[in-house]
């Protein structure tokens, strides 16, 4: 991002130079072409524990210390979709890339668990561990991954409950290197290439024109610029905050695509991804703001000042409810936009029987294929939104007032 931000300082462009709007458009094009066809490549991954629970009520722990079991699961029932759309939001310690729930059989591939519990605790996960509930001993404790949690237990793998039927066991602190983190780590990298790829070009010559993958990050590069930093932060100061601005917006832009392929991740819709993201917004604003920003919170000017100690409260609040409704508003969107399509998907399951294979799979394709269109649309106004809504704080928090 760096190597960006000095080139947008140096650089004088020349609008016949590079078409903005022909480069969005081909890679607009380029991702509503492979995008919806790869999505409809996952398939369900959904333990059968999971199924059951949806379906039946439990009533004794020996059926809950089961993380799985060998009874049949109906894939066309209300109780199997939504375990399966569930399944695909959540956060996991086994990377699955898909699944059989007939066989109760899991393909992926284990991620390291790191606990804190009177020291380290590493160790790597697997399919029995998280879909069977096997029962794993290191350095002398005993741990069990029991509805997405790891718990203490002993060498049975003894769940116990309270009145209400939630675990008393205690949880170990968990650091784990989980499906979330690794989509966080892939992102990374890939926004590391990009960039690299970027910055070896304004080196080279301020002039140059980029070169693959470069040259569609530099259009989004510049968009961000001229739209959102310098009309919302002022020609003065933007630059200064072109850094975290690009890097939130090509980060929440980048997951969301991530999270319409097969790889099934959802980082974008854990709310603990969110919340960071706003916090950062938070503290950027905050840490920004000049006397007139902190003045207009506290001691309103140009109202009485009766109204000054109404408004008060109200501004303090309102300093929180900025990044909340970011926060919420990305969750929000990406949870719901995922959640549809997984159900869309379903339909080759629930419609079998009625309109055949063959053609449950062609309505769920031909419905996804929509959805999936949309949803790219929402990806990129998701992370527009979102970074165009921190810079729009930001300067509100920088501005200069005139003072008469």
């Amino acid at each position: 991002m760096y190597f960006c931000t000095k080139f947008l300082k140096h650089k004088k462009f020349n609008p016949g130079m590079v078409t903005i709007k022909k480069s969005l458009h081909l890679l607009t094009a380029a991702l509503f072409a492979l995008m919806p066809l790869v999505s409809n490549a996952e398939t369900p991954v959904v333990s059968a524990h999971d199924s059951l629970h949806a379906v039946t009520t439990e009533t004794s722990h020996e059926t809950h210390d089961s993380h799985d079991t060998h009874a049949e699961v109906d894939p066309s029932s209300r109780e199997f979709v939504q375990a399966y759309t569930e399944h695909h939001l959540m956060d996991d310690h086994y990377y699955s890339f898909f699944g059989n729930a007939e066989e109760h059989k899991h393909y992926g591939f284990g991620l390291p668990v790191i606990l804190i519990d009177n020291g380290l605790k590493v160790f790597m996960s697997t399919e029995d561990f998280v879909y069977k509930g096997t029962v794993v001993e290191n350095g002398g404790q005993h741990y069990k991954y029991y509805h997405g949690k790891i718990y203490k237990t002993d060498a049975a793998g003894t769940i116990s409950y309270d009145e209400h039927h939630h675990p008393t066991n205690e949880k170990p602190f968990d650091i784990s290197i989980t499906k979330n983190v690794v989509g966080l780590l892939l992102a990374t990298v890939l926004l590391f290439l990009g960039f690299t790829a970027l910055a070896k070009t304004y080196k080279s010559s301020p002039n140059n024109l980029p070169k693959g993958i470069a040259r569609a990050l530099e259009p989004l590069v510049i968009y961000v610029r001229d739209e959102m930093a310098r009309p919302n932060i002022g020609e003065k100061k933007y630059k200064k905050y072109m850094p975290y601005l690009l890097s939130v917006f090509f980060l929440i832009f980048l997951l969301n695509l991530l999270g319409l392929t097969p790889l099934g991740l959802n980082v974008t819709g854990n709310i603990s991804i969110t919340v960071c993201l706003a916090l950062f917004t938070f503290l950027y604003v905050n840490f920004s703001g000049n006397a007139d920003y902190w003045k207009h919170i506290f001691w309103m000017p140009g109202v009485p000042w009766p109204m000054k100690i109404v408004l008060a409260p109200i501004e303090v609040l309102g300093m929180f409810t900025k990044p909340f409704s970011l926060l919420i508003r990305l969750f929000a969107n990406i949870t719901a936009g995922h959640s549809v399509v997984m159900g869309l998907i379903a339909v080759a399951f629930v419609m079998k029987q009625t309109l055949t294979t063959p053609g449950a799979v062609g309505v769920s394709f031909l419905l996804t294929l929509f959805l999936t269109v949309l949803e790219l649309l929402v990806a990129f106004l998701q992370a527009f939104i979102f970074t165009m809504l921190s810079s729009l704080f930001i300067g509100s928090a920088v501005e200069e007032h005139d003072h008469h």
